[in-house]
Order: structure tokens, then sequence, then C-alpha cells
């Protein structure tokens, strides 16, 4: 018979945290951050309350370490989407949205983390809420980082646009139809875009300048947008 190797306290004592954590990131999702005291999370863990502490010197930390893990799984989605669309910054968008709109529509979503949070601890010097607002922060760079790509007018303007977008899609989630959220996330992003699209100078038939939009169809960035009558 195999010999079973044991338990290690250090693996032990990992053990031990990931548990805690586990049980206070659904607590805390589920029923808020000030609505669970650290006495649910140690019986629903199963732990002694010394066990938490010695993770997690406060509430304060244990929070903090919740937004870390949900800011680390948001962005390793992000990043696994971004490295099949790394030559195609519009289709790299369109694909965020996609997945955005996938999440928000889920049956037991309740709203970003972070936002949910910054929401419950308005102190801007708590550890909580500068993780939340960190998040935002690389939300908005990331997106400016798109939209260079774009070859848009004002790039840092259109991702205050996109991220004012997108978190209004993650605090409006509850009153979405069913499979909703997804074509109207991309065709409002589609006409954020198009209309910081930079402009260009045409020479009507009778001689006239007029200014005209760039056609992304034919743009060197290559924005895929819908027509009119397009279902998204």
């Amino acid at each position: 018979m195999p010999k079973i190797a044991p338990i290690s306290d250090a693996q032990s004592n990992a053990e031990v945290r990931a548990r805690i954590l586990d049980t206070a990131c659904t607590l805390f999702y589920e029923r808020s951050v000030r609505g669970v005291g650290v006495d649910l999370v140690v019986e629903k863990a199963g732990v002694a309350k010394t066990s938490l502490y010695r993770h997690f010197g406060t509430k304060d930390d244990l929070v903090a370490a919740f937004l870390k893990r949900e800011d680390e799984d948001f962005w390793g989605t992000w990043d696994r989407v971004a490295a099949k669309h790394a030559d195609d910054a519009a289709a790299e968008l369109d694909a965020h949205l996609e997945w955005i709109g996938e999440r928000v529509g889920r049956p037991n979503y309740r709203g970003c983390p972070q936002l949910n949070v910054a929401a419950e601890f308005p102190e801007i010097d708590h550890p909580a809420r500068k993780v939340a607002t960190a998040h935002k922060r690389q939300m908005r760079q990331r997106l400016k980082s798109i939209a260079e790509r774009l070859g848009v007018a004002r790039p840092d303007e259109l991702a205050g646009q996109l991220s004012l977008l997108i978190n209004g899609a993650f605090v409006s989630s509850q009153i979405y139809k069913p499979g909703e959220a997804k074509p109207l996330l991309r065709r409002a992003a589609h006409a954020l875009i198009k209309t910081s699209l930079p402009k260009r100078v045409e020479t009507g038939s009778v001689g006239r300048s007029r200014t005209m939009r760039s056609n992304p169809r034919r743009s060197r960035v290559g924005v895929n947008l819908p027509s009119s009558s397009s279902k998204g």
C-alpha cells in the first residue's frame, strides 16, 4: 500500500487560509461585506476565530483579500481574451464586451464586487476601497490602450466613455432581459467609437470642401461596425 505523505504545518495553514477566504468570498458577494461578520465566516468555514485573525489581521484585510481574488479572476479572463486578438483592437474590444455581457447576464450575478464594496466603504483610505479604485483605474488604462490602437482622436476620453458604459452594465444587470446585455454593450460601444474616429476632409461635387467622419470600414483600424439594420 502506498504511503500517504503527512500534511505539513505550512500546507495545513494554507488550506485553512484558503477555506476562510473561499467562505468569505461567497458570503461577501452574496450578502454584502457589511452584512457579514467574522463570526458567520468562521462558523461557515468551520474554523476557530483565532485562525481567521492569524491569517487575516482584521476584517478589513479579509475584505481586501476578497477583492484581490476577484481582481485576479477578472484580469485573468481579460488577459486570455486579449491574447487572442493582439493584432486586432476592434476584435479584442468586441470579445471583451462579449464575455462581460455574458457575465452580467448570469442569473446569480450580483454586480461588480469592486463597485459593491466601494459603495459600502466611502472612505478613500479604506484598504478595500484602494483595491477597488486601483481595479477601475486599470480598466480605464487598458481601454485607453485599445482606443489608441483603434486610432481615435481622443483615446483617453473614449476610454472613460467605455469604462462608464461597462460599469453601467455591472450595476444594471438586474434589469436586463435574458441575453440583452451583450448586444446592448456592443452597439453602444460601436456608436462611441464611430463618433470618436478622426474626421477627414472630402471635396464635394460642386467643389466645396466638406468634413466627414472617417469610414470605419475603410479606416486603417478596421473597426467593424454594424449597419443600422443589424441585429447585433
